[in-house]
């Protein structure tokens, strides 16, 4: 709180000179996106212009896979390590969310994950999806991918939900998505977007992937002065602390998902608690799986990329689709399966959940 206090003080104490700080803001917000240009193409949808990287298979030729993002994110976050693991077997599509990466906002709209859900879906249709996908979401992604299946079930062949907002948790808000709420959070972002180092963002990405350290060049293929601009601190702040209500009306809902869904989180992230998100989702659902990863943190997908494609790789199979190619690993099955357990909810799940049948294909 003392650093978002200081924050403000050198934000209001530079109000008289704001014209100076937004060129300035403009001028290194300009530099940051010509290093870090978009990596996919453009489809608008109501207006609103959204960014989509297509990769891997040929489409039409291999199941389909959607990559939605997590907070103040960009689809770079997917490219790094998990990308890679899917592009032999998978037509991918890797999003930015709106109003984050080159997504466009459309404002207060983009509060809402259904919201986000409806227009990605509109989006990818417009590129060429036609056979229901299967939907990762990690983080704030979670919450947009389980909007997506609540919408249009039949449309959704199965879910995979890394460390994901699934669940109400109390609400309550970070000092800094405080502030953003205020009418202080213009000139602090402004502020942020001027004159902020570049290294600033070291810390934060520590404390997301903690206990896991950050993977070595992750932060300069991520593009973290991306989430340094104006308008994605205001919208990653927006959504942010618009979630817990959303989460409020959806998690009602989740029992009459039928689609695969594979859940994966680890059991030391203190950010989204597995507690708290993924056993109430796998509790809920009877279609649910869950998968533990020790010793992971928030960013568990980075902490173990191979399981992650594991986990596309099995629900690809629940939904009865049948991959292009083989899947890429960077370390044996053995080890893998050292540090991931399977596990399902004690008392609410009395049947085991390996004994129930996959799911018949939406083909």
């Amino acid at each position: 709180m003392r650093h978002v206090l200081l924050l403000l003080t050198l934000a209001l104490a530079l109000a008289g000179c704001a014209e100076t700080l937004a060129e300035r803001a403009t001028r290194r917000e300009t530099a940051w996106m010509a290093e870090y240009p978009p990596l996919g193409r453009f489809v608008t949808v109501e207006g609103q212009r959204l960014h989509v990287l297509e990769t891997g298979q040929p489409r039409g030729q291999a199941p389909d896979v959607v990559l939605i993002h997590g907070a103040n994110g960009n689809l770079r976050d997917f490219t790094f390590d998990i990308t890679g693991r899917l592009e032999d077997a998978f037509h991918l599509y890797v999003v930015d969310r709106p109003g984050l990466g080159y997504s466009e906002s459309a404002g207060a709209a983009d509060t809402d994950p259904a919201h986000q859900a409806r227009v990605l879906r509109a989006a990818l249709a417009r590129l060429g999806l036609r056979r229901p996908p299967i939907v990762v979401g990690q983080s704030y992604g979670g919450a947009v991918a389980m909007a997506w299946a609540l919408q249009a079930p039949e449309d959704t062949a199965a879910l995979v939900i890394i460390s994901g907002a699934t669940h109400p948790w109390g609400g309550g808000m970070t000092p800094w998505n405080w502030l953003n709420d205020t009418r202080a959070g213009p000139p602090a972002r402004t502020a942020v977007s001027a004159l902020a180092p570049e290294a600033i963002a070291a810390p934060a990405l520590a404390l997301i992937f903690a206990p896991n350290a950050v993977p070595e060049g992750y932060a300069e293929h991520f593009g973290t002065s991306l989430s340094m601009r104006r308008a994605s601190q205001a919208a990653s702040a927006a959504q942010v602390n618009a979630l817990h209500e959303h989460l409020v009306a959806m998690a009602p809902r989740y029992p009459s998902l039928s689609m695969p869904i594979e859940v994966l989180h680890g059991d030391r992230d203190l950010l989204l608690p597995l507690d708290t998100h993924a056993r109430p989702l796998v509790a809920a659902v009877p279609s649910a799986r869950l998968t533990v990863l020790h010793g992971a943190g928030h960013m568990a997908h980075h902490a173990d990329p191979d399981a992650v494609a594991a986990a596309v790789f099995r629900a690809a199979e629940r939904a009865g689709l049948q991959p292009g190619g083989a899947r890429r690993s960077r370390r044996s099955a053995p080890d893998l399966q050292d540090r991931v357990s399977a596990v399902t909810a004690p008392t609410a799940r009395p049947t085991p959940v390996s004994a129930r049948p996959p799911r018949p294909s939406h083909s």
